[in-house]
């Protein structure tokens, strides 16, 4: 007998809206999940989950207020996991943790400079980085004035995926100026951490 659940994750901080809303789905074998959010993130995170997992969806938005149905149960398949990454003997385990736009204590201009050549550094790899995850000021990298772009292109065409937290481009009000990769959320960068074969944090 399919279950029906329904949770309230609004006014919650990411990533609970889609760890509420994974819990919630983890205790039916099969069934509905609706889940109700009061901002963009929280629907994106929910919807990319849910994505990933095969899982059919429905959103309806209700005032100010996003309605997410979930099913569970499906004859979908699975997408993988990180569906962006394309299957390549040329990615390797090791993921990239970047908090910053510059690098290092002192000179903003210098840790800028020392950043672009971390950069290209990191393209020179062979096998390229199975990720580089952005948090913080390290979102600013991978949005439209970032002068580093051409480096993370090349590193994309190698199969490195790039993710950009929701939260710190919402905080900062970049969600919209994004230019490369995608947006993820915190439970999916932890993920990538735990699982990664190596973790290099750039401060």
């Amino acid at each position: 007998m399919s279950a029906m659940k329904k949770i309230d994750c609004r006014k919650m901080n990411c990533p609970q809206p889609v760890i509420n809303t994974k819990q919630a789905l983890d205790q039916i074998s099969q069934g509905i999940v609706v889940s109700l959010v009061d901002n963009e993130t929280a629907k994106e995170n929910i919807l990319l989950f849910a994505k990933n997992n095969g899982y059919i969806t429905e959103v309806i938005p209700i005032a100010n207020d996003y309605q997410i149905t979930i099913t569970k149960g499906a004859s979908e398949e699975p997408e993988k996991k990180f569906n962006s990454i394309e299957a390549s003997e040329n990615v390797t385990g090791l993921v990239y943790l970047i908090t910053s736009n510059f690098l290092g204590q002192g000179s903003p201009d210098l840790g800028e400079v020392l950043m672009s050549s971390m950069l290209v550094s990191i393209n020179e790899l062979n096998p390229a980085p199975r990720a580089i995850l952005f948090i913080n000021t390290g979102i600013m990298l991978t949005c439209h004035d970032s002068r580093n772009m051409d480096i993370l292109k090349s590193l994309a065409g190698k199969g490195t995926e790039m993710i950009s937290c929701g939260t710190c481009l919402d905080y900062y009000k970049l969600r919209e100026n994004l230019k490369i990769g995608r947006i993820g959320n915190m439970l999916e960068i932890n993920n990538l951490l735990v699982e990664a074969d190596k973790v290099i944090g750039i401060p």
